[in-house]
């Protein structure tokens, strides 16, 4: 059987490394999706839902940097 438990680099530092790697690529995807879902006719209360935060906390964290990119959100 195949274990799911993660090895532990040598040098703590890697690992704290590889959380902040993870951390800037998860941050990239959501939001290229955001864009990506919002472009298709979501509502901000769809992708809430979908990555499980407020429409609020998502609205504040996409809204003012997708303003110039999608006509007609704000």
């Amino acid at each position: 059987m195949t274990s799911t438990t993660p090895t532990h680099p040598a040098d703590p530092a890697d690992g704290l490394a590889a959380v902040v790697a993870l951390r800037r690529l998860a941050d990239r995807l959501e939001d290229a999706e955001v864009e990506r879902v919002l472009a298709d006719g979501w509502t901000w209360e769809q992708v809430a839902e979908a990555l499980g935060v407020s429409r609020q906390a998502v609205h504040k964290k996409h809204a003012r940097r997708l303003a110039d990119q999608i006509p007609g959100r704000r």
